[in-house]
């Protein structure tokens, strides 16, 4: 006999908290909604253009705060721009490392012959900062990262983020719509919409760096929901097929307590690689996991207390089945 973590035989009232639900995720939308207008992202140097160099220290040594404040003031002194420099984690409990970021110089607009300048002004930076790194730290310290994105490819990146995150969400949408009827494609929407922009919203009010791998986390996160959504609709489905006459609360509750224990495994799994990305992945997978994790508990979330209770709101046919259809054509022939 297999371990049952999740019993399979719950009983929970999930309807009865459906506008408990409604009104969590509205408040949290606008939350979102103003963090974004009002804090904004904090893009990285993959879609505002600039420098980004990490360092890590020599075997067996580490970095004080005081070497953080020589870095800052070294590679300001060389007037290349406005200096981020932070102390971050190392990877798998390695010595924490120092970063120094230098976004691109708003003057240095997109556009003509002064981006040709700009791509070469950013490598430029780029061996500047690491010389000065060295010359500050030593020779003995290790380069993780050197970043040099010019406002031409920055730009080109921001486009292609938007086009994929367009395309993704068309293309489900347009599954979703031809897989199921129009109450269920609506409550997959909704959900899919609510995840998206409750991500968003987290990462303006952490304001942790929204880079290009944010993107992807994004689009992994749209397909995860999706999946979920999709495996609590095919329940509901075969059950309005076999329960005919059971009310459609009592039917959405049964159908979402038969898909738990699979739903909750299914997550609690993928969370369990996704927070080893997060603890001992380092400062370049941090962003990426913490995104996928936050997308995985709202994922869960919307499916079950969003998509799932919207056929609540908007009524659904008993039986949509070949037969059902005869039957309905049959009647109104008549």
């Amino acid at each position: 006999m297999g371990l049952r973590i999740i019993p399979s035989d719950t009983h929970i009232k999930f309807a009865r908290y459906r506008n408990v639900a409604a009104a969590i995720s509205l408040a949290a939308i606008i939350a979102s909604i103003g963090a974004f207008f009002t804090l904004g992202l904090n893009f990285g140097v993959d879609f505002t253009g600039g420098v980004t160099v990490e360092v890590a220290p020599s075997e067996g040594g580490e970095f004080v705060e005081s070497d953080l404040t020589e870095v800052r003031s070294a590679v300001d002194a060389l007037d290349i721009g406005h200096v981020q420099a932070k102390i971050i984690g190392g990877v798998a409990g390695a010595p924490d490392g120092i970063a120094v970021t230098v976004p691109l110089d708003e003057s240095q607009e997109r556009g003509g012959e002064v981006d040709v300048e700009a791509e070469n002004m950013q490598q430029q930076n780029l061996e500047e900062i690491k010389a000065t790194m060295v010359s500050v730290l030593g020779e003995d310290i290790s380069f993780q990262r050197q970043d040099a994105v010019g406002p031409t490819v920055s730009g080109e990146l921001i486009e292609a983020g938007v086009s994929a995150m367009v395309i993704a969400i068309a293309l489900m949408l347009g599954y979703i719509w031809f897989r199921f009827e129009w109450q269920f494609s609506l409550g997959a929407i909704l959900a899919l919409i609510h995840d998206v922009i409750l991500t968003v919203g987290i990462f303006s009010i952490t304001q942790l760096d929204f880079t290009l791998s944010i993107i992807a986390a994004l689009l992994t996160i749209i397909g995860y929901s999706m999946n979920d959504t999709v495996v609590v609709y095919d329940r509901i489905r075969e059950n309005l097929r076999k329960y005919k006459k059971m009310p459609l609360h009592e039917l959405v509750d049964l159908s979402i307590n038969q898909t738990l224990a699979r739903t909750i495994m299914t997550s609690f799994t993928t969370l369990l690689a996704l927070l080893a990305l997060f603890f001992f992945g380092g400062e370049v997978l941090r962003g990426f996991s913490f995104a996928l994790i936050w997308g995985i508990v709202v994922g869960t979330y919307s499916s079950v207390f969003i998509a799932s209770p919207i056929l609540l709101r908007t009524g659904v046919k008993r039986d949509w089945s070949e037969e059902g259809k005869g039957r309905a054509v049959a009647k109104s022939a008549t």
